[in-house]
């Protein structure tokens, strides 16, 4: 059984969008639910029927209900060895800090890893220094302030990101490290793969844990001869490989309002030799990557369609490039965004004591290009310990020609159970919503947050369905539907109602909602 391709570039495409809340998918042609009740009803579910397993019985791994009193926040929390202390900005769950110690894209045979050592081969040393090993818990300073995002950025949110206290967080982008790299100058070009951390939606292409690679090249107009920075890139260019795909790029290197040239700091010829040197960089790489999935997919697909690969280059817009690009590649019918760069924003490298360098930066989404590459429908699979999947990939480390697409083990049905409340008017006499972020209403990551604190991996998506206001005291009433579903068994009823039981508590308790 393989993975439908219209699905999983779907899938891919919406990815990296951390607002999108990507719609219920279908597994494999069939939507099953256990739920008849509709949007805006009061929480009710029916039994799922068993699905029959595709191999023998599956690891049943246990569903722990959340405590039914809940545990005071810890004054400290010791992560990867070190200790912090904690405040009020506090809320990392303990699943999401186990998770800290996992580091799958360093697990030997792991499809991460093997995706980061994919991607390590396209720019090799020792012109480009790898770091895998970086701390996730940096500062505010590191995480935003070093980037130049503003005050008023929805990604300082407590909504949107993991505080362990005011001034110190689980990093939500590789880019944390960028000002430091660019200060050591160790190499003059590095790669960084690491774990980051988001308080997001639930669905099959987001989890609260995922793999970033930031990738860099710079160039010191105090070493390069004569200081001239385009000659010297364009000597480097000359050098890199050449490919004979088909790569639309229409648009100008620059564009005075669409994509600006940093006119203040760099030349317009500066801007063009650079912007060369990466697109080429990384159309070699994506080649690389799609040629290797395509041969996967020949291998274990008779009926596999082997298409020209497409490629094409679209303005952006990033905080810390200008000017800036994403790069897309035509797969399964519909242009995927594939990653982020551009011209490095000079400033980070005057705030990082290195004014005299110049370069790009890129960012790509791991999991995402594992998830394409092995054929993968859903985020939490990456996350499983089970044989059946971790087998699959025994040797290909060490043999990337034993690259093959993952081969789904089981089909466990789903079951759907809606849960309606009333939001708390944050001028109600119990102080409003006390678990909202700190000067803000009522937000759909903190239920997400619960979900996934008392499901865990059991449960695979959560929408909103259904909303309304009365108009005679503005109160809004909300309804989300969550979908369980285990990767390895098929859950019983009981237990998901169990499941969901501890979910409406936990959402009164916190949120102060009034179940309806």
């Amino acid at each position: 059984m393989t993975v439908p391709q219209t699905l999983l570039a779907g899938l891919l495409s919406r990815a990296g969008s951390r607002s999108h809340v990507f719609p219920l998918l279908r597994r494999g042609g069939q939507l099953s639910s256990c739920s008849s009740r509709q949007a805006g009803c009061a929480s009710r579910g029916l039994a799922s029927q068993a699905a029959p397993s595709t191999i023998s019985p599956p690891i049943q791994t246990p569903v722990t209900p959340a405590p039914a009193k809940e545990a005071a926040a810890p004054q400290e929390v010791t992560i990867n060895g070190k200790t912090y202390q904690t405040d009020s900005w506090f809320n990392a769950p303990e699943n999401v800090l186990a998770l800290t110690s996992r580091k799958l894209h360093l697990e030997k045979d792991h499809p991460i890893s093997i995706t980061r050592q994919i991607l390590e081969s396209k720019f090799p040393g020792p012109t480009y220094k790898y770091h895998n090993d970086f701390d996730p818990v940096v500062s505010k300073y590191e995480n935003f302030d070093s980037l130049g995002f503003p005050a008023d950025h929805p990604g300082r949110a407590r909504s949107d990101t993991y505080y362990i206290n005011k001034d110190t967080l689980l990093r939500t982008h590789t880019s944390a490290h960028e000002a430091q790299l660019f200060g050591a100058r160790t190499s003059p070009g590095y790669l960084i793969s690491a774990d980051v951390y988001r308080r997001d939606e639930i669905d099959r292409s987001h989890y609260p844990v995922f793999y970033q690679m930031e990738g860099a090249r710079v160039w010191d107009r105090s070493t390069v001869p004569n200081g001239d920075i385009a000659a010297a890139v364009y000597a480097d260019l000359a050098e890199l490989p050449t490919h004979d795909i088909e790569v639309e790029d229409r648009h100008p290197p620059f564009h005075a309002e669409r994509n600006p040239l940093q006119t203040e700091h760099h030349s317009a010829a500066e801007a063009e030799a650079i912007a060369a040197h990466l697109k080429r960089s990384l159309e070699l790489m994506v080649v690389d990557i799609f040629s290797r999935a395509k041969a996967a997919a020949r291998q274990q697909d008779p009926d596999f369609v082997d298409e020209p690969l497409r490629v094409r280059w679209v303005e952006a817009y990033f905080p810390f490039t200008s000017p800036s690009w994403e790069l897309e590649v035509y797969y399964a019918g519909e242009w995927l965004e594939v990653l982020g760069c551009g011209v490095t924003k000079q400033e980070l490298h005057i705030n990082a004591g290195a004014p005299s360098q110049l370069g790009w930066a890129f960012g790509i989404g791991l999991d995402r290009i594992a998830m394409l590459l092995f054929q993968v429908p859903d985020i939490r699979i990456f996350w499983s310990r089970d044989a059946r999947f971790l087998d699959q990939f025994a040797g290909v480390s060490d043999d990337l020609s034993k690259l093959q697409r993952f081969i789904p083990f089981s089909k466990h049905p789903a079951c759907y159970k809606d849960v309606s409340f009333w939001v708390p008017l944050p001028s109600s006499a119990d102080g409003g919503n006390d678990m909202a972020v700190s000067g803000q209403e009522f937000h759909d990551n903190d239920v997400m947050e619960i979900v996934r604190g008392v499901a865990g991996d059991t449960v695979e998506d959560v929408k909103l369905v259904d909303q309304y206001t009365r108009p005679e005291n503005g109160r809004q009433s909300r309804c989300y539907r969550v979908c369980y579903r285990s990767l390895e068994r098929t859950l019983t009823n009981k237990e998901t109602n169990k499941i969901h039981l501890a979910v409406k508590s936990q959402l009164t308790k916190k949120l102060k909602v009034q179940i309806r």
